[in-house]
């Protein structure tokens, strides 16, 4: 059963920029009637804010600061559709003397900030009658790159976790979107020395196609998909 998004209070986690201001932007579009743009400093959504003529609202949230997510939770106490897109890459070879600090940092950001949204935002989905929660993952999440090794297995648990949270919040007829990029054009990206990308509007679209219709997965870019192609019949076997 899809989610539809027109007239629906949202709220997107990073939301300032790259993938999260495209979603901000693509949900607005879609017809939203609010969208939260939780981020840590609530002041740099200023232009958001004002573009979108009030529908935008920045709001205090740091994945690695429970109080601030619990504190999002109960200001943004109307909110229907939540899009857990923050995250952190680090780069360090599975062999490097920085591999278990970056891994620690990772962990703590992509795996357990999702849970820590999911714990604090379930209720709330609840309330307003289920709602959706979206999770941005990555193709890195089924395949592993030596350079990018503790990322990849941030991503990897992160996944696991949202196809747990999937069975456990269908009770309360909340739709659960695991999502898995490849290489898109942002900061991040740029950062970490990937080039060739994809816009980040690929990923927007492909979020609000996949609420729409109901789907637990979707693979956005040109590279994502070859990765789903050769993943999609064990995954709607055995994972949906």
């Amino acid at each position: 059963m899809g989610f539809e998004i027109a007239d629906k209070v949202t709220l997107v986690t990073g939301g300032n920029r790259g993938i999260g201001k495209a979603i901000v932007e693509r949900l607005l579009a879609a017809g939203a009637s609010r969208v939260y743009a939780a981020v840590r400093d609530p002041d740099s959504v200023a232009s958001l804010e004002e573009a979108s003529e009030g529908r935008v609202q920045g709001i205090e949230l740091d994945l690695t600061k429970p109080a601030t997510i619990s504190a999002a939770a109960n200001q943004a106490s109307d909110v229907e559709l939540v899009v857990n897109n923050a995250g952190v890459l680090k780069t360090a070879h599975p062999l490097s003397d920085d591999v278990l600090t970056a891994l620690d940092f990772e962990i703590n950001v992509n795996v357990k900030g999702l849970i820590r949204v999911a714990q604090a935002f379930a209720p709330v989905l609840k309330s307003n009658g289920g709602g959706a929660l979206v999770q941005l993952n990555s193709v890195a999440s089924l395949r592993s790159f030596p350079d990018f090794s503790t990322y990849c297995a941030s991503k990897a648990a992160s996944y696991s976790m949202t196809q747990a949270l999937r069975k456990a919040l269908a009770e309360q007829q909340t739709l659960v979107v695991s999502v898995h990029p490849g290489p898109i054009d942002t900061d991040m990206a740029a950062e970490a020395g990937l080039d060739d990308a994809d816009p980040p509007s690929v990923v927007a679209d492909a979020i609000v196609a996949a609420l729409e219709a109901g789907e637990f997965h979707t693979f956005p870019d040109a590279y994502a998909q070859e990765i789903w192609e050769a993943y999609e019949s064990f995954a709607r076997a055995h994972v949906e």
